[in-house]
């Protein structure tokens, strides 16, 4: 905790599909670090798939993705939920 009581910004340098972001937020060193190399890996995935590609258009096939998968694990988060709430009532 900083002197004023509030958490201190963790500043990170990253290398992202060969290009590196300093990236400042509240979560550890090592939490973003690895959120930067599963964002590299997915670029990297795409990337390799389609060399063509610019750097944006692959960015951006990287974010589909990984809101495509984000959208799955919610509705399995959901359906996870629901089913839990049906055991209790039934109890």
């Amino acid at each position: 905790m900083g002197e004023n009581g509030m958490e201190e910004k963790t500043k990170v340098t990253v290398k992202i599909y060969g290009e590196e972001y300093t990236i400042k937020g509240f979560a550890g060193a090592e939490y973003i670090e690895g959120i930067a190399a599963y964002v590299d890996k997915k670029m990297r995935l795409i990337g390799n798939k389609n060399p063509h590609l610019s750097v944006s258009k692959v960015a951006v096939l990287a974010a589909l993705n990984i809101a495509d998968e984000l959208n799955k694990l919610q509705e399995d988060y959901d359906s996870l939920v629901k089913l839990l709430e049906e055991e209790k009532a039934l109890k």
